[in-house]
């Protein structure tokens, strides 16, 4: 009897192979088809045409805007609160800065609360821009996201796309086919996914330390959630889809640039503690077919939806406590530093040749908007909210494709077992900044 269903509930893969459950193709097919959707598809609503997760994000603040500060200062104060309920918040001296940091960062949105301080913090393009613009549209957006995240990667799409692209892999970015997926689950999922990912396969020895340094600090970028923070703060979600796909193609042609220039060029081909270290099998023969039985095991390994759903919204709720206090204390700094002291101006000569040779409007102000990424990948975005339209666009690739930022993704990496030092990852983030204002300024003119 317990055969007999199989017929009306599977379908063949090959002769003399399993046959698949219909429930994972369905599973495959749908949840993915919706995540899709969320995060890809424009709709129009209204005079409004943008995707369906920032339309939920946008009902949100129009119906209860009065509640969404409070909201967000309960987020920031657990947010400050779990390093030491962890207890790990001096397990290293980067641990024990940014606690302290978080720690400062929920003292000012609680004086921004209670409308007390000093003047500087309530100017309008400081605590309360911060604030109303940054704080309370990632408090929204990556809990919510993460909702949908579940669909998008939960049922086979990654590895389905990750077999797809082994091929092209080595040849380009000069990593293993499997870091396809590292860099899919970043650009879908978020950099701590995409780090989570490489840190577990680089100590299981099937990366070099020079792959994991790649797959790192190339492919580790904020999801295509934070991304929707960006492209709203920049009035481009109009044109969100050619945002989206002009970050992507930009941010992986720097990365193919950047893995055959110092210094990740010379970075060791040795393995994790001197693993001998494990190649990865060449998929041979139909791949697609091939991609279709990794997406069917996936599928059938994955969780049921709500506890998938669950698992994600925990974990983006986790992330949201962590980004928040981090964006009211550095990003604070950031601004302050931009606005009273000549710091980014400095830094930004660095680019001004650039952005002033390639004649992007307002080129000191681009130039200063890039070099503030080094803080806090948002930065730049509330610096350039009055520019004109393609210096807007550019700065909002270049906040994405930069990649390194030290409010979140220094610390990160350096919390993993990757051999790559502060000093290295500001000379990569220097030549992720060049390359990508070099690349994209054109583009932008072009689409625009």
């Amino acid at each position: 009897m317990k055969n007999t269903p199989l017929n009306s509930n599977s379908l063949p893969t090959n002769l003399g192979k399993p046959r698949v459950p219909l429930i994972n193709v369905f599973k495959f097919i749908v949840y993915s088809a919706i995540g899709i959707f969320m995060f890809f598809i424009p709709v129009t609503i209204g005079e409004k045409s943008s995707i369906m997760l920032d339309h939920i994000v946008s009902t949100i603040q129009k119906s209860v805007p009065s509640v969404l500060p409070y909201y967000a200062l309960i987020v920031i104060f657990l947010g400050a609160l779990y390093p030491f309920y962890t207890k790990k918040w001096n397990s290293s001296k980067v641990n024990i800065a940014f606690s302290i940091l978080k720690i400062l960062g929920l003292i000012a949105a609680i004086l921004l609360i209670l409308k007390t301080g000093p003047s500087w913090l309530f100017a309008p393009n400081m605590g309360p821009f911060l604030f109303e613009k940054l704080v309370i549209s990632v408090g929204l957006l990556v809990p919510i996201g993460s909702v949908f995240l579940a669909l998008l990667v939960g049922y086979g799409l990654l590895e389905f796309i990750g077999v797809l692209l082994q091929p092209v892999m080595r040849p380009i970015w000069k990593t293993p086919g499997r870091s396809a997926i590292d860099a899919v689950a970043s650009f879908v999922g978020s950099y701590s996914i995409g780090l989570l990912i490489t840190n577990r396969v680089f100590k299981e020895g099937k990366y070099t330390i020079k792959e994991a340094a790649i797959i790192a600090t190339g492919f580790s970028t904020v999801s295509a959630t934070f991304m929707v923070v960006v492209a709203k703060t920049l009035g481009l979600m109009e044109m969100w889809n050619i945002y989206f796909w002009t970050t992507l193609i930009v941010t992986f042609i720097v990365t193919a640039i950047t893995v055959r220039i110092w210094p990740l060029k010379s970075m060791s081909d040795e393995y994790f503690n001197g693993l001998k270290g494990k190649q990865e099998e060449v998929v041979k023969g139909n791949r697609v077919q091939k991609a279709w039985e990794e997406a069917m095991a996936a599928a059938e390994k994955s969780p049921s939806l709500w506890k998938n759903i669950y698992q994600n919204l925990k974990d983006g709720f986790i992330m949201t406590m962590s980004i928040l206090p981090s964006i009211m204390s550095v990003g604070l700094l950031g601004l302050v530093l931009a606005e009273y002291t000549p710091l980014f101006d400095w830094l930004g000569y660095i680019f001004y040749p650039f952005t002033a040779l390639l004649q992007l409007p307002e080129p000191m102000l681009a130039a200063k908007a890039v070099a503030i990424s080094i803080a806090e990948m948002f930065l730049p975005a509330l610096l350039v909210t009055e520019a004109a339209l393609v210096t807007k666009f550019v700065i909002g690739v270049v906040s994405v494709s930069a990649i390194i930022f030290f409010s979140a993704l220094v610390p990160c990496i350096l919390s993993t077992e990757i051999p790559i030092s502060i000093t290295k990852m500001l000379v990569i983030w220097v030549e992720r900044v060049v390359l990508t204002i070099i690349i994209v300024t054109p583009l932008a003119f072009l689409l625009l």
